[in-house]
Formats: C-alpha cells, structure tokens, sequence
C-alpha cells in the first residue's frame, strides 16, 4: 500500500498542501492515505507524521513529494528512514533534492547508502572539530563547556531564598538575572540544596 504525508510550514493561508496532494494522488497514494502537518520543520511535535509512521505496515511505501518535508534535520531524515528499512518498509521521494531515492529499488538502496554515509561523514567531522577545538582552548588555558549563568554569590542566594516556603521561583529567577526556572533547578533543588551544576561554581 502506498501512504503519503505532506506538510506545509504554514497554517496562515499563504500556504496549502494542494500541490503535494495532487502530487502523491498522481502516483497512486488515495486521499485517504494521506497524512498531513500544517507546522514547521524544526518543530519536535507533528501529529500528522506520527500517525503516519505508526499506520505503516511491512510491505508498504511511504511517499514525499520533497525530502525536506519529512525530516527536521539530516540526522532526524536518516533515522526516520532507516526505521522504515528495518521495518521493511519502501520510501519514495517524488521531487527536489534527492528525487532518486526510492528504498523499493537496488539503485535508490545504493543513494540512500551513500546519502546515509555522507551524513554520518558530517557527524563525525564536527566531532573531530569539537574535540580539536577543545583541547586547543585548554592549551590557552581556558576550559571548554557549558558557561554558567550564576555566580558564587548568586548560588548561595538561590539556596538561602529556595529554603523560604514563601519564596516566589518567578521573582527568584527574576532577581538573578532573568533566568528560567529550569535554569535555577541546574543549580539549587525546590528546598535549597546543591545540585550539580551548583556544587561545581562553589567549587571553582
């Protein structure tokens, strides 16, 4: 069974997924299986692709009109895809960048490999670049890491004012900076006490 899914970064009404549909109804996916998000790419939560994935069987074909539909990002893309493989599922691309891939075919197997291979080629690039750059900082004598939003002194704040029950979080946060309260709770626990990122500023 074919299924399609379609997505537009817009729900405003300067976008709609009329092009996409007729698209993926010429090659044979019916309306009715078709699925559908109104959001943007980079966003984690997308009804529509969710229940697509989960609506597919082994034996059917997944269908995009372009690849940037699909994915929020390369790796996202990748492991949508190698999902489906393991689940013996096809994926189609119809247009756009990377039109040739079609999981049903040896040819587009061999793409999808070399496109799965580049990628993972990024990953590795930047880790290399990370670690290079990180130990290049620490010969400076600078260290690497997450900067830390509180001091010493703000620390002990937080924990002198996170043992007052009466204390408000929101003009805590307020009172060291603008914080969020998620950011506080890095560093002090609801009723004062050190977390990690806390005892490690107390103990620079």
């Amino acid at each position: 069974m074919f299924i399609g899914y379609s997505r537009i970064s817009k729900s405003d009404g300067s976008q709609t997924l009329d092009l996409q549909t007729d698209a993926l109804i010429k090659v044979g996916v019916k309306q009715e299986n078709i699925y559908s998000d109104k959001v943007s790419g980079v966003k984690e939560e997308r009804v529509g692709l969710e229940n697509c994935l989960k609506s597919l069987r082994e034996g059917d074909t997944l269908i995009v009109w372009k690849l940037d539909r699909l994915g929020r990002n390369l790796k996202h893309l990748i492991n949508i895809i190698q999902d489906l493989t393991n689940r013996k599922i096809g994926f189609k691309v119809l247009t756009g960048q990377g039109a040739n891939i079609d999981t049903t075919t040896a040819n587009g197997k061999l793409i999808f490999g070399i496109f799965a291979a580049l990628a993972e080629f990024e990953r590795e690039l930047i880790r290399e670049r990370t670690i290079a750059g990180l130990k290049s900082a620490r010969a400076r004598g600078r260290k690497g890491g997450r900067k830390f939003q509180l001091t010493k002194s703000k620390v002990r704040f937080a924990q002198i004012a996170m043992q007052n029950r009466e204390t408000k979080i929101a003009d805590l946060c307020q009172e060291l900076g603008g914080i969020t309260k998620q950011t506080l709770y890095r560093y002090v626990s609801p009723t004062g006490g050190l977390r990690e990122y806390g005892k490690k500023i107390l103990e620079e």
